[in-house]
């Protein structure tokens, strides 16, 4: 069984965003079923200016954007021409904070797709410990069924 990996330069040729933006530093394993993606947190990081000064924090709407973006990659190995638009977060909890220094570990599998459709069960942890969840859907705006 191979694994396939993407670097910086991979992702950005699959995803729109940018700095500050761009969420996932690299996928370590992707398919068209399942993801597990890195995101380092540094202390550079531009949001730590405010959230929080002197106690940074990640934002909690952040560690989700980071899922739902390794989810987006995800999709795309199915719709390789089209972008994966978010359209759905159920079930989300934030467990526990997010803070310089971490590595976020991006895990997602495919619970439901059809068509354009796919809904995926993600997860984020620091080393080992899971931090946050949810239940992410997108759709593809390519025009393959």
């Amino acid at each position: 069984m191979t694994v396939k990996t993407l670097d910086v330069e991979a992702i950005q040729q699959r995803l729109p965003h940018r700095y500050p933006f761009l969420l996932i530093d690299r996928v370590l394993d992707i398919s068209i079923s399942h993801i597990q993606a890195i995101k380092n947190v540094s202390f550079n990081e531009p949001f730590f200016q405010g959230h929080f000064p002197g106690k940074p924090v990640m934002p909690g709407v952040l560690v989700l954007e980071a899922m739902a973006q390794a989810v987006g990659l995800m999709h795309q190995e199915k719709h390789p021409t089209g972008l994966g638009y978010l359209v759905g977060v159920d079930e989300a909890r934030i467990r526990q904070p997010v803070v310089p220094g971490d590595q976020l570990m991006l895990s997602a599998e495919v619970v439901r797709q059809r068509q354009k459709l796919c809904k995926a069960k993600a997860q984020a942890t620091v080393n080992g410990t899971l931090v946050a969840e949810a239940i992410i859907s997108l759709i593809s705006d390519d025009n393959q069924a």
